[in-house]
């Protein structure tokens, strides 16, 4: 049996565990049992965005509910697909689940893609897997982060390559918000490292994150949003929005107004806040849809090179943070959904990392 917990599309916190029989594996076919993987608002940001970008359609449910897309570990538990064998260890995305069928194709040494039909016209980037017999010990040894953080600092990375891509668009400050969740952290700490002349870095964050943020020492400047109205409005800026809120993005929008140069939204921290519609606005307050920036780069400098830098920038700062995270295993199906509704609710300080399994295995 495969166990599943599913998500209601209309009402996040409301969840249910099933169990469904385990299909029999057509020729070209494996089936994988979920190890273990990372729950963290960045898993919100997928159910929030699950109709717009597709992300409900990785692993199709029965609406209204669905299932959120995780990054994790899964073991080849049967294989009637050449060249992948039983007990061969993968990373990729994976489901809220115990097991998932999965369709190996353009299988190199170091990864596969799924060419499941359903999978055919999403995004690229989340089709691809990770063969991790050949791994490093030192990438072995970071396997939680590796779940944890390693998608969330692939973003960070990709933010940081747009910006100076273009130029950081002009601005001579970049404000991080969310600057306290783990993408908001990696970009500071990219934007920190700039080897030539770059914008002051701005951490917009909670108050009670303020000191959090600080000790991080990535930022120049950390920022309550309450403090926002203080803000000299007359230096051009760039505003990466981690939060989703929209009564801060608004009031980011009426401090700056036509100094606002970029203003861009990357995830949901704070989902269950109202969102940013103004009529007219002096900047659009667009969504940043990284796999695109990935897409450009494969051209720019050849296929996977961008992955590359991003996959090596996170095992720095992962590397960097290793003990620093309080990072908690949840096991079972029951666990695992109360550990959701914590995300859900923002009740999980960003100092505690998830990680999570279903005990099926």
């Amino acid at each position: 049996m495969i166990t599943q917990i599913q998500v209601r599309r209309s009402a996040f916190a409301e969840t249910r565990t099933i169990s469904v029989e385990t299909p029999e594996l057509a020729d070209g076919e494996i089936l994988v049992a979920i190890d273990r993987f990372a729950m963290t608002a960045n898993n919100v940001s997928y159910a929030l965005s699950g109709d717009m970008i597709g992300y409900w359609k990785f692993f199709p449910a029965e609406e209204p509910w669905g299932i959120v897309p995780v990054w994790g570990f899964a073991d080849v538990v049967a294989s009637r697909a050449p060249g992948i064998a039983v007990g061969e260890r993968i990373w990729g995305f994976l489901p809220m689940a115990s097991h998932v069928v999965m369709r190996p194709a353009a299988a190199t040494e170091r990864s596969f893609s799924d060419g499941a039909a359903h999978r055919a016209d999403l995004p690229a980037i989340y089709n691809n897997y990770q063969r991790t017999s050949g791994d490093p010990p030192a990438l072995t040894a970071l396997e939680d982060e590796r779940c944890l953080l390693f998608p969330l600092f692939s973003t960070s990375y990709v933010l940081y390559d747009y910006l100076v891509d273009n130029a950081f668009f002009g601005a001579q400050q970049v404000l991080v918000g969310s600057a306290s969740s783990k993408t908001g952290l990696g970009l500071s700490n990219l934007l920190s490292r700039h080897a030539d002349s770059r914008p002051r870095v701005v951490g917009l964050t909670s108050a009670g994150n303020v000191g959090f943020v600080t000790g991080l020492g990535t930022c120049d400047e950390v920022v309550a949003y309450d403090a926002i109205g203080a803000m000299d409005p007359n230096v051009p800026t760039a505003f990466v929005d981690m939060a989703g809120d929209g009564g801060v993005v608004a009031a980011i929008h009426a401090r700056f107004g036509a100094n606002l140069k970029l203003s861009c939204a990357v995830g949901a921290t704070h989902w269950g806040a109202g969102r940013y519609r103004p009529e007219q606005p002096a900047t659009p307050h667009a969504f940043f849809f990284a796999p695109a920036q990935f897409a450009k780069r494969d051209v720019d400098w050849g296929p996977g090179e961008i992955m590359r830098r991003a996959q090596a920038e996170a095992t720095r700062m992962s590397t960097e943070l290793k003990g620093t995270l309080e990072i908690r295993h949840e096991q079972g199906p029951d666990a695992v959904a109360a550990a959701w509704r914590g995300l859900v609710d923002n009740a999980i300080a960003p100092s505690v990392a998830v990680m999570a399994s279903l005990g099926q295995n």
